[in-house]
């Protein structure tokens, strides 16, 4: 009852390696659980900096119910200038909680958590949209940690791709990119530097940059029946999210933080180009068709670092993988 686990990073990117698919399987699963309504996911939490405006940590509290009946909260950091440092932007952890006593029973580092979690959910919402697990030519926009994840989720679920292309503003990240995912994952890629030139050459895109505001701007930039992943939430303008059928994880939880979609509610004073969730879209209660372009964008659910966190933390304790803390709690008797 008392007992309290960690599990560190290498351990949690190792378990997740070996699980990619089952991770998939878990977070579709979080989804419907979460349209039944069997789950608690407040509003995110940030904490600013004044002399770091574009620097936060976010706290993400929730409880899952389903098969799980835990509780928890990730505590993630995003300092863009790391990048600067040469050391990722995200950093954190995820305390995972008995929903019977309430008691914390493992801290788990969770920037691999985290980065899974979205990979997953990105794969899953591409091979939800598009119907499959092959597309004519991938357009991967972001070379860094989030955008590594996605195509390993990618070639664990045995995607195919006739091509894929790779840009970053920094052609070393793009170069980065594509040399990991030749080599380790089997795919050939190219480099592109021409952002605006590839974006309609592509029928799935994705999104995962650090943008803060909208760069993508020109109406018309995607085609009809195109496939974006908008991972990184803030890349495209709202004039192009109001000509495009639009998916999101959670609706009230997309639509604030000025993302691309509520930067459009904002604008448009509405939220009719809200297709629909997700698990909708799963469960055949949301339909969009091909005339124009289909935008995923997820917000990223506490719910879903839970799931994916207990699953580690099981596989971790099956495997004898984690450290368990001796006498962490100082009393565990009322008297």
């Amino acid at each position: 009852m008392f007992e309290f686990s960690v599990i560190g990073g290498r351990t949690a990117r190792q378990i997740i390696a070996d699980h990619r698919p089952g991770i998939v399987s878990e977070v579709r699963e979080t989804y419907l659980t979460h349209r039944a309504g069997d789950t608690v996911n407040p509003d995110s939490h940030f904490l600013r900096f004044p002399e770091k405006p574009d620097s936060r940590i976010i706290a993400l509290p929730a409880y899952l119910g389903g098969k799980h009946g835990l509780a928890g909260i990730k505590w993630i950091s995003s300092f863009p200038r790391n990048i600067e440092r040469g050391v990722p932007r995200a950093s954190a952890a995820l305390l995972l909680n008995d929903y019977t006593t309430g008691y914390p029973f493992a801290v788990l580092e969770a920037s691999q958590i985290s980065a899974a979690r979205t990979a997953a959910s990105a794969v899953l919402a591409a091979e939800v949209l598009t119907g499959g697990t092959a597309a004519r030519r991938v357009l991967l926009v972001g070379g860094g940690i989030i955008a590594r994840n996605i195509t390993e989720f990618f070639a664990a679920r045995g995607w195919t791709f006739d091509s894929v292309a790779v840009h970053d503003r920094s052609p070393e990240y793009a170069a980065a990119l594509a040399d990991h995912t030749s080599a380790r994952l089997g795919y050939a890629p190219e480099v592109v530097s021409d952002l605006s030139a590839e974006l309609e050459k592509a029928d799935l895109v994705v999104l995962a940059t650090t943008a803060a505001v909208p760069h993508i701007v020109d109406p018309g930039s995607f085609a009809p029946g195109q496939v974006v992943l908008n991972i990184s939430l803030r890349d495209i303008a709202p004039e192009i999210i109001a000509e495009s059928y639009n998916v999101v994880d959670d609706v009230e939880h997309c639509l604030k933080a000025d993302t691309s979609v509520h930067l459009a509610e904002q604008k448009y004073g509405h939220r009719d180009f809200i297709t629909g969730t997700l698990a909708d879209v799963m469960r055949g209660d949301a339909v969009a068709a091909d005339d124009k372009p289909l935008v995923f964008s997820p917000f990223g659910l506490g719910v879903l670092d839970l799931a994916v966190g207990a699953f580690v933390y099981q596989k971790a304790v099956e495997t004898n993988s984690h450290t368990v803390i001796e006498d962490f709690f100082g009393e565990t008797r009322r008297w």
